[in-house]
């Protein structure tokens, strides 16, 4: 029987469910193996992380936080060298210079890139918010198609060289993958339907936002799309993802053609892939890159902030549908910036994507620099 709070504690892999089937019904006899491979691998750390969070009920207490912090970044890069045995070699530690694998210097820089991300723009000290040092593990299997966060840790595949390139590859697929993390703490969203799409769409909010740091990119110049550059020159497509254009990734003879819908009547009722979380995604997606969009500017400077503060209102429910998630939305603004054009831009671009956010008649204050800045003070913001 289906139990939705188990699923808080998936593991959260960057391959949707719905490329792995395409791949074994239309790929060659190579592919198809490979993906079955992979597939079979996923399945296995599912259920060994099941049954952690059987035995761990530890892990849905929030935890209290420390009072005084200050930035702590510690990583460590092991090499299972094409293995699927824990926890491999370490071979790159915080500060130590490059090495010559560029798989190792991929990821070192990623989790430094998403780290500094939530600590400049939210003033988050780690994925915990306590410091929590970040591992990511590289060459894992032989010819593994996925990159997956497990609740402790980031690992990576190589890739196939034939459809997919090495996971370490796109800044945003890591900071995806992390950002998993932060929503797993921060918001307790079961990994099931609605509330699942959020999820992804929360990792798929915070990945691009880290790489359009990382380029000094303003909304506008932005291309919005998740995975740019995992695909190889085999693939008809761009990326796994677009938030600007829900369903135009790709479109390939073996991965088929991208099912993102970006509007509630294009929406996909599935018991696939979680009850359609990689899928329904979309809709989330291109209702940020609307108020990103309309606002202009940095996207993390107010749509950002807008949605990091609202993942971490005290209203979140686990079972949180795309509607009361947008109100949260619409609440957090006004606390962050008062009734006006943010506001505003909110219930515009729910109401693009087919959610209407009825007006309350009530005004909330304005919260201006709740997390502005980098604070002393470690842990959440106030919350609503």
């Amino acid at each position: 029987m289906f139990h939705p709070a188990r699923h808080r504690h998936s593991i959260h892999c960057i391959l949707p469910p719905y490329l792995a089937r395409s791949i074994a019904q239309n790929g060659t006899s190579d592919q198809r193996e490979r993906v079955l491979r992979t597939l079979s691998t996923d399945s296995t750390f599912r259920a060994l992380r099941l049954a952690g969070s059987r035995t761990t009920p530890s892990t849905l207490v929030t935890r209290p936080r420390a009072m005084m912090v200050e930035s702590a970044l510690h990583r460590t890069i092991f090499d299972l060298r094409n293995s699927e045995a824990f926890p491999g070699t370490p071979v790159r530690f915080e500060g130590q210079e490059a090495t010559d694998d560029i798989a190792v210097t991929e990821a070192y820089d990623g989790l430094g890139d998403t780290y500094n991300f939530f600590w400049e723009i939210f003033g988050r000290n780690s994925i915990d918010g306590d410091g929590m040092p970040l591992q990511a593990f590289v060459h894992y299997g032989n010819d593994y198609d996925n990159a997956f966060w497990d609740g402790r840790r980031m690992v990576f595949g190589d890739g196939d060289g034939d459809l997919f390139n090495r996971f370490t590859i796109c800044l945003d697929v890591i900071a995806h993958e992390l950002a998993h993390g932060v929503t797993e703490d921060e918001g307790p969203l079961w990994y099931f339907r609605q509330a699942g799409a959020l999820n992804e769409s929360m990792s798929d909010v915070f990945g691009s936002l880290v790489r359009q740091m990382k380029l000094n990119q303003k909304a506008d110049a932005a291309d919005w799309l998740i995975g740019k550059g995992l695909f190889t020159g085999n693939v008809e497509g761009v990326a796994l993802r677009s938030m600007k254009n829900p369903g135009t990734a790709f479109d390939d003879d073996v991965l088929g053609k991208d099912p993102q819908p970006g509007h509630m009547k294009d929406y996909v009722r599935t018991w696939e892939d979680n009850g359609g979380v990689h899928i329904n995604s979309g809709i989330p997606n291109r209702a940020f890159y609307l108020v990103a969009s309309h606002l202009g500017g940095y996207a993390w400077e107010r749509a950002g902030r807008i949605w990091y503060d609202a993942i971490r209102d005290s209203h979140i429910k686990p079972d949180m549908g795309f509607l009361d998630f947008a109100r949260i939305t619409v609440m957090s603004a006004t606390r962050l910036f008062g009734a006006g054009e943010e506001e505003d831009a909110v219930r515009e671009a729910w109401e693009q994507v087919g959610i209407r956010v009825a007006r309350s008649g009530v005004r909330m204050p304005a919260f201006v620099g709740a997390v502005t800045q980098p604070s002393a003070q470690a842990g959440r913001a106030p919350r609503a």
